[in-house]
């Protein structure tokens, strides 16, 4: 009596390995990009208030702001780098100190604090957003000394990452023109709205 053998098909191994490969590359693709979307609107959101009403305050752009915050701490209000920087925008010590930042780990007061001095730095530099950057990373010294960006890595790194998402030569600002009236009666115009909103009394009005 003759027994016929069965015989197995074997799966063809080329087309597994194919199949198999693609499938690996969408995970490495997709899942990046899926987790990015989800965390970076997540982050952004926590002190967006905030960035906004500071951005209006100074008259410049909450999308700058964000930029900065996101590449100097990842929206980490008590993160301390290795040379003592704090906070949100980072800010040394003596500079929290200048600018009047009480609590450095305070998100207002850490991001007004920096605010305002990135907007002294964007007057200095006449807005040029890779000086303005350069400085704010490597101090005012290191720009002087260099006559431009200082060939520092960590600074040129500085700079393409924050423009990355913030990707404009000039730092768009605007002068905003108060209008009050001070105690005497008379009719004041001012760009100074530290000026305005200590002054004004009656009229709260603002162009």
């Amino acid at each position: 009596m003759l027994i016929k053998k069965r015989t197995m098909r074997r799966p063809k191994p080329f087309k597994s390995k194919i199949f198999a490969s693609l499938g690996i590359l969408l995970l490495i693709v997709l899942f990046p990009l899926e987790a990015d979307a989800q965390a970076e609107p997540r982050q952004n959101k926590n002190f967006d208030k905030i960035i906004k009403a500071v951005a209006e305050k100074y008259n410049l752009e909450a999308s700058l702001i964000h930029s900065i915050i996101r590449t100097e701490s990842d929206y980490n209000p008590h993160c301390i780098s290795s040379k003592g920087a704090l906070g949100l925008m980072q800010l040394m010590p003596e500079t929290a100190k200048i600018y009047g930042v009480g609590n450095p780990f305070e998100p207002r007061d850490n991001i007004e604090g920096g605010v305002r001095y990135l907007k002294d730095l964007i007057n200095l530099y006449d807005r040029r957003t890779r000086f303005v950057l350069a400085a704010y990373n490597a101090g005012q010294t290191a720009v002087k000394k260099y006559g431009g960006i200082p060939p520092y890595p960590e600074t040129r790194n500085y700079i393409e990452k924050v423009m990355a998402s913030y990707p404009k030569s000039f730092i768009k600002t605007r002068t905003k023109v108060y209008k009050y009236q001070d105690s005497s009666g008379r009719v004041v115009f001012t760009n100074c709205h530290y000026l305005y909103s200590s002054n004004k009394t009656t009229d709260n009005s603002d162009k």
